[in-house]
């Protein structure tokens, strides 16, 4: 190659990464700065990431061309109106603080009636549960620091997606947390793919959400599949986006078979429809 062909080919090789910051911009989840959503702030530029947190929780950075992004996921017990505080420490030592006023957005709610045994678990149930939600609040700060190879997710089983995120039951009056995912509806035996590339970090069977598969996709960015029938894979395998890890079911404690789906942003579930196409 003679060297006006190498200097152009050092030319485009230096313009590349521009182009590929472009379609990282498009891969982004949609920001909607609510509760269940995610907010986007721009932390601006520098050689090193900065590191963001709010409270005592870190946040997923990414670059976007010259700067870096702070994608923060925003808690649905979170009131509208209310500021949140982002913190970002660079390489330097300097500090900024940012702050998210939190948009309101209206979620569906429904009121049923059902028999008392229905409601109340037995103390052995109870003291399984909260065994359980120990371990899982555990597992949910995982935070490593390299950030997902992609933000973009692909619909892990096919099927109708249901908008009951943010759902909030009453039973008898009583109220129980909001629905933290997007259920599928799909027959029993349909294969589950990883919506991202990540390694599975928890595989269960618990009372609520049945056979469960986490995986972590890096810096604070985590996905929940639950409700299997079959788990296709196994603890600390590396996965691809796409590849099967499991099958749709009715493990649990559900009525029918569907896939059970959560997004995980800095240890909230956040709206998994931000991470999809639309």
């Amino acid at each position: 190659m003679d060297r006006r062909r190498l200097l152009l080919s050092l030319v485009s090789a230096l313009a590349a990464p521009a182009a590929s910051d472009a379609a990282a911009t498009k891969s982004f989840p949609r920001a909607s700065p609510v509760p269940g959503g995610v907010a986007r702030i721009r932390l601006g530029a520098a050689e090193h990431a900065p590191r963001a947190s709010i409270g005592t929780e870190r946040v997923l950075v990414v670059r976007d061309g010259g700067e870096w992004i702070a994608l923060v996921g925003i808690a649905l017990a979170t009131k509208p109106g209310s500021k949140l505080r982002v913190k970002s420490e660079r390489a330097d030592g300097s500090v900024e603080q940012f702050e998210i006023t939190v948009a309101r957005k209206t979620y569906a709610s429904q009121h049923l009636k059902v028999p008392p045994g229905q409601v109340e678990l037995s103390p052995e149930d109870l003291a399984r549960y909260e065994r359980e939600r120990a371990h899982l609040a555990g597992v949910i700060k995982t935070f490593t620091e390299e950030p997902p190879s992609s933000l973009a997710m692909v619909q892990p089983t096919p099927g109708v997606r249901s908008s009951s995120f943010g759902l909030r039951r009453y039973f008898n009056g009583q109220a129980r947390n909001p629905h933290n995912g997007m259920d599928i509806a799909a027959p029993e035996g349909t294969p589950v793919v990883a919506a991202g590339a990540g390694r599975v970090i928890d595989v269960g069977d618990y009372f609520f959400s049945g056979r469960t598969i986490i995986m972590d996709h890096g810096a604070g960015m985590l996905s929940l599949y639950s409700h299997l029938s079959e788990v296709d894979t196994s603890l600390a395998t590396d996965v691809v986006a796409g590849a099967p890890i499991a099958k749709v079911g009715a493990t649990g404690r559900v009525t029918g078979p569907h896939l059970h789906f959560t997004v995980y942003l800095n240890t909230v579930a956040v709206d998994p429809a931000l991470f999809l196409p639309a």
